[in-house]
Order: structure tokens, then C-alpha cells, then sequence
């Protein structure tokens, strides 16, 4: 059976699909863009819609950030730079990415957090047993770098559970960096 193919949509039913999205879960305006770009039957359309809807305060990009900052600080414990790296990949601009995890992350503790991921990371898990081990030392060490946290907070934090953390330091920071 062959997929369905939608009509594209005109300038009011394109404000009726992006409120219904914006209803579902909260977005960029880029990630708003791109989802009215595959449905509108004029791309001048596109422009009027998010103008709409920033007109309407419906589509805001900063209080996006902030908000998305705020939860994944509350909500996963992550740090700063995942928060940075998930709102580039939502399409929000690098400057107002720093400034919302800036923001958020200005009154937290570092180190309080890592020790926290850690535990809920690990629980369950004899941790200087574990860590004793060179590759689970490593891989927890990339973990909290992809977790957004520090190079220094993570040795830090590994160093309360592992005696031979501070091998750690002579780690290379690119390779724990790369993915997301």
C-alpha cells in the first residue's frame, strides 16, 4: 500500500498545524520551520506563520532556552555543556544557547552535580571495585564528559570513588567529547 500523500497547506491551515504542534510539545523556531516546511504550499507562508505566532507570544525562542535549560538541570542532572549541545541540535542559536545554561547553571554546584549523577549513574554498583577497572574508569570518564560535565569535576568527582582517577588526567579531553 503506498503512503498517503497530504495536500499542502495554505496559510490558515498552516497556523492551524503549528499551533497544534506548538500544543503537543514546545519548539524552536527553527524546529517549527522545518516542520512547516514540509507542509506549506508556499514558503513565503512559512514566514507569515512564525511571525503570527511570535506576534501571539506563542514562539519564543529565548524563553524556549530557558525553559528547556531548566528542565534538564531539575529533571536529568545534566551539565552545562550538554545543555549547550541539545539546544544547538533544537536549533536555537550558540549565543542564546550560553546565555540560557549560563543562566541556569550560575547557581549550581559542579561538583554536587557530578557526585549526583554518578550515584543515580551507578547505583547499585560497587563503585571503587568497579573504577578499580582501567576501561570502566575511562568509560565513566567519557560518560560524565558527555553527560556536559567539566574535565575537572569529573576527575574530581571520580577521584572520591576511584584510586586510580588520577591517571584520568593524562586522558585525552577530544576523545570523550565527540558524540552526543
Amino acid at each position: 500500500m503506498a503512503p498517503r500523500k497530504t495536500a499542502p497547506l495554505e496559510y490558515d491551515r498552516l497556523l492551524a498545524y503549528a499551533l497544534r504542534a506548538l500544543g503537543a510539545r514546545s519548539c524552536s523556531t527553527g524546529e517549527l520551520r522545518d516542520k512547516l516546511r514540509r507542509k506549506a504550499a508556499r514558503p513565503a507562508d512559512i514566514d507569515a506563520v512564525l511571525a503570527r505566532l511570535k506576534e501571539l507570544n506563542y514562539l519564543d525562542d529565548a524563553r524556549f532556552a530557558q525553559s528547556f535549560a531548566q528542565s534538564r538541570l531539575a529533571n536529568d542532572g545534566v551539565g552545562r555543556d550538554k545543555v549547550v549541545r541539545d539546544l544547538r541540535r533544537r536549533r536555537i542559536g550558540s549565543t542564546l544557547a550560553d546565555k540560557a545554561a549560563a543562566e541556569t547553571y550560575s547557581g549550581t554546584d559542579e561538583p554536587t552535580l557530578v557526585r549526583a549523577w554518578i550515584e543515580r549513574k551507578y547505583r547499585g554498583k560497587d563503585l571503587p571495585a568497579f573504577l578499580a577497572e582501567p576501561k570502566n574508569l575511562a568509560a565513566a570518564f567519557r560518560r560524565l564528559r558527555l553527560a556536559g560535565f567539566s574535565s575537572s569535576a569529573s576527575i574530581s568527582a571520580l577521584k572520591r570513588f576511584a584510586s586510580r582517577a588520577e591517571e584520568l588526567e593524562d586522558f585525552e579531553p577530544g576523545d570523550a567529547e565527540t558524540g552526543g
